[in-house]
């Protein structure tokens, strides 16, 4: 398994860097534990011209400008005052490209990962959504604007590639007020996974 390097962020279509982040893992490490799985529900935000984007026009707020620090950022914000949502911000400095890792299937630290969500019993709901896949891996407001090649939050490739007709690609959820952008076919999936948090 290896760490995906600032290259494989710093390119201009987020949405093939959407679709190739599905079969990825996402890797924590927090006092000593080690949290991963596999990335399989993603959704793309095109910048400026994205009315569902945080930047879309060009907007800049201090909830958002970690969006124009450039490739290979985590940028992680709270919503509805409740849940953190981790984000992979892509393309050069200045440009607020960015992807939601939206479901993961456990991979180490399983354990782990139910103490967090404070859950007995294994079930597909412990890393399907954006805000549990944050709780299960220790995800907070505190990891924004890490670099994603640091020890303790990255992406890694273990040579897995989903094949072309194992991925779904649908609208993006909760973006009904974006006007026309809501229905823009950004959103990825493993057709097959049950840790998908959307319709497939």
């Amino acid at each position: 398994m290896r760490k995906l390097p600032v290259s494989f962020y710093d390119r201009e279509n987020v949405l093939q860097i959407a679709q190739e982040l599905l079969g990825k893992i996402l890797v924590t490490k927090r006092k000593g534990k080690v949290t991963s799985g596999r990335i399989v529900e993603c959704e793309a935000y095109d910048g400026i011209e994205d009315g569902a984007s945080h930047a879309f026009g060009g907007r800049r707020t201090n909830r958002n400008e970690v969006m124009y620090s450039g490739a290979g950022t985590a940028y992680v914000y709270i919503c509805y005052g409740i849940h953190h949502l981790f984000n992979v911000v892509t393309n050069k400095k200045e440009i607020p490209h960015a992807i939601l890792i939206r479901a993961l299937e456990p991979e180490e630290g399983i354990a782990e990962m139910m103490k967090r969500r404070g859950k007995k019993l294994f079930d597909h709901s412990l890393t399907k959504g954006p805000g549990s896949l944050s709780v299960a891996m220790g995800i907070s407001i505190e990891d924004n604007g890490c670099s994603l090649q640091s020890e303790h939050l990255f992406i890694a490739g273990d040579g897995f590639v989903p094949d072309k007709e194992m991925i779904g690609i649908s609208p993006r959820i909760g973006v009904e007020a974006a006007g026309k952008a809501a229905v823009y076919p950004y959103r990825f999936y493993i057709r097959d996974s049950p840790f998908v948090s959307g319709k497939k």
